[in-house]
């Protein structure tokens, strides 16, 4: 298994000999406004330059989208993907969207679904707090994790777009994910506090996961993601997390 970092939380996942695109944000840097009525909203997105070549994003044999937020599936990744590829989704609702932009292969994600020898399991979480759904479910709207299981694989769990709760503990339960992967960025809505992990969160995955592998994406490249990369770093060595917790750089390969 090997985990590519790309920028926000699109990542390059190569698992079971096969690469899959994780939540494409490809355009460059400043293209888009802030997110309104979201923390530190002047400053323009993406906040960082691409750092992998593009032929090297568009070198996959499937893509993911956990959800369709801007920042995960952006204007200029459906001007640039092929639009032949599998591409699955979390529900029919996203796929006809996604099949009206002109993607032939459209598969929503099942409790387990095959690819390639590979089982992909939806799972449930949740883009904010339960008081935030109730002033803003549209906005914030439905996401999903990912679970890889193969043959000769670890498991792997992509939490998605959420903060902690009964969801993710029961994910973790059910599938016991050798390999962890969280927003971590902490992104802050104004009165409705955060829709992604911070610290505690991440300490509570840490804890509940005791022999998984943890790895925060999702951090320093939109208007709203508040926690830093470094801030995470000295809050993992003051709480005794840094043996299982990776914390990588755009353009940054992990293995496992």
């Amino acid at each position: 298994m090997k985990l590519h970092q790309i920028r926000n939380a699109t990542l390059i996942v190569t698992y079971g000999g096969k690469r899959f695109l994780v939540d494409p944000y490809l355009a460059d840097k400043d293209a888009y406004p802030g997110f309104e009525g979201t923390l530190n909203s002047e400053i323009r997105n993406p906040r960082v330059d691409l750092k992998t070549p593009m032929d090297t994003i568009l070198d996959f044999d499937a893509l993911i989208l956990t959800h369709l937020h801007p920042d995960h599936f952006d204007e200029a990744a459906i001007k640039l993907l092929p639009r032949d590829k599998p591409t699955v989704v979390q529900d029919y609702s996203d796929a006809e969207l996604i099949k009206a932009l002109g993607f032939t292969d459209v598969r929503p994600l099942g409790i387990e679904t095959s690819f390639e020898g590979i089982t992909l399991s939806r799972t449930r979480g949740q883009h904010g707090s339960e008081q935030a759904y109730v002033y803003a479910a549209e906005l914030l709207g439905n996401v999903m994790g990912v679970v890889f299981r193969a043959e000769g694989e670890k498991t792997l769990y992509l939490a998605g777009d959420t903060i902690w709760n009964q969801m993710v503990a029961t994910n973790l339960e059910m599938f016991k994910p050798d390999v962890i992967v969280l927003a971590a960025g902490d992104a802050q809505v104004p009165g409705l506090g955060s829709i992604i992990m911070g610290t505690q969160d991440v300490k509570t995955v840490h804890d509940a996961a005791p022999n998984a592998q943890i790895v925060a994406s999702h951090m320093e490249a939109i208007n709203h993601c508040a926690l830093s990369r470094a801030d995470l770093q000295s809050f993992a060595e003051a709480n005794g997390m840094t043996d299982r917790l990776s914390i990588p750089a755009d353009d940054t390969v992990l293995e496992f």
